[in-house]
């Protein structure tokens, strides 16, 4: 099967090295303008394998994000504990990361 995320784990970039299509039939190379050899299907298989891996094994890290605090509340907390010398929102907030942390760990 060719997706474009095999294709640029090969180190292609999409508009740039090639177009792909699906007219209902499965994802094909439509146009290809890189002066390099097209990949064999296997060659984007094993490629896209790979992306799926990666991009699998960093799932902990994207639900990590959702549920951290904000930049807006860090910076209020890092106010309140550095300026107002008030460590309670600091401390509160690093309670809620640590929770999130054991949520998804690595």
């Amino acid at each position: 099967m060719i997706t474009a995320k095999g294709l640029i784990q090969l180190g292609f970039v999409p508009e740039e090295d090639f177009v792909c299509q699906n007219d209902g039939h499965g994802v094909y190379i439509k146009e290809w303008f890189s002066s390099s050899d097209m990949p064999t299907v296997a060659d984007i298989e094993a490629a896209h394998a790979e992306w799926q891996a990666e991009h699998d094994a960093q799932e902990y890290s994207r639900k990590r994000e959702a549920e951290y605090p904000s930049l807006d509340e860090l910076i209020v907390a890092l106010w309140e504990g550095v300026v107002e010398e008030r460590m309670a929102a600091v401390t509160k907030l690093e309670a809620k990361r640590q929770a999130v942390k054991l949520k998804y760990p690595k």
